[in-house]
This record gives C-alpha cells, structure tokens and sequence, in this order.
C-alpha cells in the first residue's frame, strides 16, 4: 500500500499515519529523515544533498526524489510506505508520479484530510495548553501567529496538489474535523479495510 496523506498543519496527518502504519504494516516516510540517512549512508544522491545543505541551499526536486527512489528500493517498503511531507508541490507530484511509473509503482491512495482553518487554530492552541499541563514544552512556532503563517504557507504551495491529484483520479478526501477514530474508520473505508 503507497500513500500519501495531505491536509494543512494540525489537521492530524501524524496521528493518522501512525495508525496506518501498525495496521498495515507499512513504512512512513519523511523526506528530511530520508535526505540525513542518505547523507550519513554517503549514498550518490546523499553526497549530493550535503553539498547542497552545508552550503546553506534548498535541496532541489531532482536530488528529493532521488533519495526517494532509493528509499522505496529498501526491503521494509516491500508492503508499502507512506510519504510524509513529500510531495509538497506540484511539480514534486509529477516528478514522484514519474519516478514510481518508472519502477513500475503507482500510488494506492492520495487521502486529504480536509480541514476548517480557523478550527484548526483553536485546535493548535488547546494543543499548546495540554503540552503545558502534561509538563512538556510547546513547539516553538505552535502560536497563533506562527501557526497562520504555516496554513498561509499550506495553501500558497502545498494546496494545489488538491487538484492535481484529483486530476489523476488518486485523491479521496476525508472529514478531518471529525473524531480521530471517525477519520481512522473513514479511511479505512477508502482503503478498503
């Protein structure tokens, strides 16, 4: 099973991932994790993405889906993987699409989890407050504010992907304002579970 979960910034991609991946079996992947493994391993592609990173640079498409490739040809990707952060635009989707067609892949399902942003904001805020009461830190950009900037961010790059992958016919939406386990057992149903 190859996934890949979209909606904004709190709008519950990491705890849905996490239920996927034990009851499925399958890897989540996230692209900076990914480019420092490849890094630290001296991989061609990781070679690269160094240069680029010690040089204070952005890591190009061309390099991202590179370490991609190489990661989806590792053994635990055998029952599938979901992608975490990757794509992130368009022009990443077709060059993911392209590469995966290549090995002969296709993605099973795009799921976003469609979200209101301003109940997201209220979301992220009562967030804060539980970490503080647990006895943990916030993260330093889980402010109001901050948080703004992110889903302004979401929506300018990342939102478009809506479109494209419902162009391809691979994007099923959810209700992310629901319940999580109301999410969990819709997309389950998308997945055929």
């Amino acid at each position: 099973m190859r996934l890949i979960l979209l909606g904004p910034p709190g709008a519950g991609k990491g705890t849905q991932a996490t239920r996927l991946v034990e009851k499925y079996g399958i890897v989540q992947l996230s692209t900076g994790d990914m480019l420092r493994a490849a890094v630290k391993a001296g991989t061609d592609v990781g070679l690269k993405a160094k240069a680029v990173m010690e040089s204070g640079g952005l890591v190009s498409d061309d390099i991202v889906i590179g370490v991609v490739a190489d990661r989806i040809d590792e053994a635990d990707c055998a029952k599938g993987f979901i992608l975490d952060g990757f794509p992130r635009t368009v022009p990443q989707a077709e060059a993911l699409t392209a590469m995966l067609k290549s090995k002969g892949l296709k993605l099973d399902a795009v799921i976003e989890l469609v979200v209101d942003a301003e109940a997201l904001v209220a979301r992220m805020e009562n967030r804060v407050k539980e970490t503080i009461a647990a006895g943990g830190t916030p993260r330093p950009d889980d402010n109001p504010e901050s948080f703004r900037k992110r889903l302004g961010e979401y929506q300018e790059k990342t939102a478009p992907l809506s479109g494209y992958y419902a162009s391809t016919g691979e994007l099923k939406t959810v209700d992310g304002m629901k319940s999580i386990d109301e999410v969990t057992a819709a997309m389950g149903a998308i997945l055929g579970a």
